[in-house]
């Protein structure tokens, strides 16, 4: 029987709810290989034509929030960044024929998620010594209506680890938005806040993400039969604040560089003992210190989160 043909909008912009499902039993992806689907997400995202509003990597399945643009809103020039992006060599000549062609491919919802999907189960299997389906049945996407439905399904995304247990405020979770978010200050834009909710053009970005957190909060603390909500007490802490985040709030969110940076102090000091271990980093940004407190100059040298 031929498969139901997904629902993708044709000659518009779209934003869908993707959600994928490993194929195997039981917990599969740890931490290594959550940090290296996060990675993909995050390289492929800049080289689609994409807006990403969310995501949540899980122990068997993820899901992301994601619009996709139109092509005719990117000039020839910035395909053929992209291209090089896509291939990893800046000194191919992309030729027109590759750009009209690549134009079709980088604004593909399928196109986007299987370059994911396809790169992660050939990290998996080289990781484990395994060969075979790493995912389960093909992508599962949903047509999501711009404003509180977006923003709803949002909140449904970034509360799957407070729901399963896993922590008891939803930015303590590494591998989703609220907890990029707030672990790194949505570092580099990889996140939008343009939920299209009204008012929220006359907003700037620290009012979004104040509101959203809100949201979060007050939505997370709804008693449900599908999982935890957020323990009273600490919704009335963060009500009593207006869900602003003080700079010491920011920092605590952070305090795994103490743990898992490869170096960290002053930016002198990690910039000095760079040199002894930049073998260890193949990537420029990877050799950048990054300060990691609002108050103390202290910095790290190890993206956690790429």
């Amino acid at each position: 029987m031929p498969r139901i043909p997904r629902m993708i909008l044709k000659n518009g912009e779209g934003i869908y709810h993707v959600m994928s499902r490993t194929a195997l039993e039981g917990f599969v992806l740890w931490d290594v290989e959550k940090d290296y689907l996060f990675g993909l997400i995050k390289r492929f995202s800049g080289i689609f034509f994409t807006e990403v509003f969310g995501y949540c990597i899980m122990s068997n399945h993820f899901h992301l929030m994601v619009k996709m643009k139109l092509s005719d809103e990117y000039s020839d020039a910035e395909v053929k960044r992209r291209i090089g992006l896509y291939n990893s060599d800046k000194y191919k000549i992309v030729t027109d024929g590759e750009v009209s062609g690549f134009r079709n491919k980088l604004s593909s919802l399928s196109e986007f998620i299987r370059e994911i999907k396809q790169r992660f189960s050939r990290f998996y299997n080289k990781r484990h010594e395994r060969v075979g389906y790493f995912w389960g049945d093909r992508f599962k996407s949903v047509i999501v209506e711009n404003g509180d439905t977006l923003i709803n399904l949002l909140a449904y995304i970034d509360l799957n680890p407070l729901r399963a247990g896993l922590v008891d405020r939803p930015e303590e979770y590494r591998w989703c938005s609220i907890g990029y978010h707030v672990q790194t200050g949505n570092r580099d834009g990889l996140l939008s806040t343009d939920f299209g909710l009204v008012g929220y053009d006359k907003m700037s970005e620290r009012e979004r993400f104040a509101d959203y957190r809100e949201f979060l909060y007050e939505t997370g603390a709804i008693e449900t039969e599908k999982g935890r909500s957020i323990d009273g007490e600490i919704v009335e802490k963060e009500r009593a604040v207006k869900y602003e985040l003080s700079d010491v709030d920011k920092f605590r969110r952070k305090t795994r560089y103490f743990t898992d940076s490869g170096i960290i102090g002053t930016k002198a000091f990690v910039s000095r003992y760079y040199d002894q271990f930049k073998d260890y980093f193949n990537t420029k940004k990877a050799k950048k210190p990054r300060k990691i407190s609002e108050g103390a100059e202290i910095y790290s040298l190890k993206n956690l989160i790429k």
